[in-house]
């Protein structure tokens, strides 16, 4: 047997063994969260301690489409799972002290992936709040600053929408779907349908999605392993040891600042993310609290 031949039958049997490993792989994969989502598929399940009906086919099928694609996008779910260890300590009070239910919290999950994101529209931060409801809000949104990018304070303005549309609704299920679709819009469709429940009402593709993909996340990352995923400890992304410095005036140049705080000025930023310009100007004097980490950043 020549070289040649030699070699096409090595190559041959390198290529079909990557290929017996790759569907081995793929196989596992889908084995794990195509019978998962079966095998695992929650009897019962809650938004805010209000019962999903999945006796009925249509909302049954519905979390089943959310739980099947969130299983699968791997890169996605398991990014979330790590930025959950960093993000939720703090929105979590903040949930308690409003008393705003701490299912809340996937909702963040959903809007934004637990990154300070920015969409087509506008909308910005975690919570993706667009500029004016954000000021209506309680946050501050202009050239030097925009709180839409303050964790802290962009999980209160929520809490604050919340809050008024659960008092609007009497659900907190409407209260999130109104997060996506408006409380006007919600409610227009609530008269003009004559029901009372966001799972009997037909909505936009994406409203009607909504709580689904909240119930989808909630049901993911409370077991994680059950749908394929693995995250070890040490492999969460945490939260910083940071000193508050309050600042009532000016800062003609945030990375001189930075320098003088023994850090630099991409650190500043990371950490303080609700900063958009390289000064901040205050003539008003406002206090603003300045995060600078200790160590390890």
């Amino acid at each position: 047997m020549n070289w040649i031949k030699k070699a096409s039958i090595i190559s041959a049997i390198v290529f079909a063994s990557g290929l017996l490993i790759y569907a081995t792989s793929t196989e596992t994969k889908n084995r794990i969260t195509k019978e998962g989502t079966s095998q695992y598929f929650p009897t019962s399940i809650d938004f805010a301690g209000e019962e999903a009906p999945l006796q009925i086919t249509d909302v049954r099928e519905r979390l089943d489409r959310e739980l099947l694609i969130n299983a699968n996008l791997d890169a996605t779910t398991l990014l979330i799972l790590k930025r959950a260890n960093r993000a939720f300590p703090v929105i979590e009070p903040i949930l308690a002290k409003y008393n705003v239910p701490d299912d809340f919290k996937y909702l963040a999950v959903i809007e934004s992936a637990l990154v300070n994101a920015v969409s087509p529209a506008g909308a910005r931060g975690v919570w993706q709040f667009m500029p004016q409801t954000a000021k209506e809000n309680g946050m501050e949104v202009n050239e030097y600053v925009d709180e839409r990018y303050h964790l802290e304070k962009s999980t209160e303005a929520a809490c604050k929408y919340l809050l008024d549309a659960k008092a609007k609704f009497g659900s907190w299920t409407l209260a999130a779907a109104s997060y996506n679709g408006g409380m006007t819009g919600v409610n227009k469709q609530i008269e003009m349908q004559k029901v009372s429940s966001y799972y009997d009402l037909l909505l936009n593709d994406e409203t009607s999605r909504y709580v689904f993909r909240i119930l989808a996340l909630k049901e993911i990352m409370k077991a994680p392993a059950k749908y394929g995923f693995a995250v070890n400890t040490e492999q969460l992304y945490v939260n910083l040891p940071t000193k508050k410095l309050e600042i009532d005036s000016s800062i003609n140049d945030l990375a001189r600042f930075a320098k003088s705080q023994g850090i630099n000025y991409k650190i500043l930023k990371i950490h303080n993310p609700w900063l958009r310009e390289k000064k901040l100007v205050n003539l008003s004097r406002k206090k603003y609290e300045i995060q600078i980490p200790l160590s390890g950043y």
